[in-house]
């Protein structure tokens, strides 16, 4: 019966491991994100591997020449116990795929560590160190947050990753 089975690659490899894995026929799945890129005031979001240097693959162990898979160009070695590979647990592989979505990517939302009324400090922009009161998100990059400036309440809305708890 063919199961799930992880996969050690070498560093930046995972890719490859997987171009190789399946150049040999063998089921393999490697699941990514888009991860946001910041270079020379530009930012960008670009593929990575939701698990580095693993990747998942699929086999009969009782049937396959499984040895194989570590010698594979790319692949560091199978996570195994004693002689034979360790299973992943049945369903976990699969629930990842159910995640993905239509471009193949697995969304990570992002966990805001405030609530309503929290105070927070700015990091980083035009209004560094001040400190206001967390409002509300706007979306997973942006966040509202209500400063004291000029002897009033302002909203104002700033990176979510600009902010520190005060």
């Amino acid at each position: 019966m063919a199961r799930w089975y992880v996969a050690r690659t070498k560093a930046q490899s995972e890719r490859k491991a997987l171009h190789n894995l399946l150049r040999q026929d063998f089921a393999a799945y490697l699941p990514s994100y888009l991860k946001r890129r910041r270079h020379a005031r530009r930012t960008d979001w670009v593929p990575a591997p939701l698990f580095p240097r693993y990747l998942f693959v699929n086999f009969d162990a009782a049937t396959v020449r499984w040895r194989a898979i570590s010698s594979t160009l790319g692949v560091d070695r199978l996570i195994c116990t004693d002689e034979f590979p360790l299973a992943v647990p049945e369903g976990v592989v699969e629930d990842i795929q159910a995640r993905e979505n239509d471009e193949g990517y697995v969304p990570l939302g992002r966990r805001l560590l405030f609530g309503a009324g929290d105070r927070v400090q700015v990091l980083s922009g035009a209004l560094a160190d001040l400190v206001g009161r967390f409002d509300c998100a706007s979306d997973d990059e942006r966040v509202y947050v209500l400063l004291d400036l000029l002897g009033r309440q302002v909203r104002v809305r700033v990176p979510a990753d600009a902010l520190a708890p005060a």
